[in-house]
């Protein structure tokens, strides 16, 4: 069980999670907090490229890889017929941190913020079918919405609504 907290991004595709994340990320080190992250990626994503040795690991079978040098390491694992593993599942394999940030996960219970942008494929606004959306951060009017609204580019008032709901100590509060 890791009992860190964490924050969740959400939204559909190209609405500005991806921004969103790596700009609180920055906000939250200037902080002074050591902030992981867990990316929900789409069905056949891959780090790693054909010919590579760590590939060539996993073409013959290995289950998972691990790739180590002197500034980073990875470990890949191959789920081959097992079914993906729930979030809870992944959550215990960080290391230890003061803020766990999720993109994705739009199904997931934890606290989330909405990313919106005009120019974004529009599926229709995810709050109306999760409690756990506190928060709605767009590039344009969300009128309508009963939860907090901010700019998608006011990362500091961001920052400022997750380390207030989660109780995170920084240099900045």
């Amino acid at each position: 069980m890791n009992n860190t907290p964490v924050f969740g991004v959400t939204g559909w595709k190209n609405s500005g999670k991806t921004q969103l994340v790596t700009s609180l990320i920055a906000e939250f080190t200037q902080r002074g907090l050591k902030v992981s992250t867990i990316k929900h990626a789409h069905h056949n994503f891959d780090i790693d490229r054909p010919g590579a040795d760590s590939y060539r690991h996993r073409e013959a079978g290995a289950s998972e890889v691990a790739l180590v040098s002197g500034r980073r390491w990875a470990l890949m694992h191959e789920l081959r017929d097992e079914d993906e593993p729930p979030l809870e599942a992944i959550l215990p394999r960080l290391a230890p941190c003061d803020l766990i940030l999720i993109e994705g996960y739009k199904r997931e219970n934890h606290p989330k913020i909405e990313a919106r942008r005009r120019e974004s494929f529009d599926k229709g606004p995810l709050t109306k079918t999760d409690p756990n959306i506190l928060a709605i951060a767009a590039d344009h009017d969300v009128p309508g919405e009963s939860v907090t609204i901010f700019d998608l580019n006011d990362i500091n008032a961001i920052a400022d609504f997750i380390q207030s709901h989660l109780g995170l100590k920084g240099t900045s509060q």
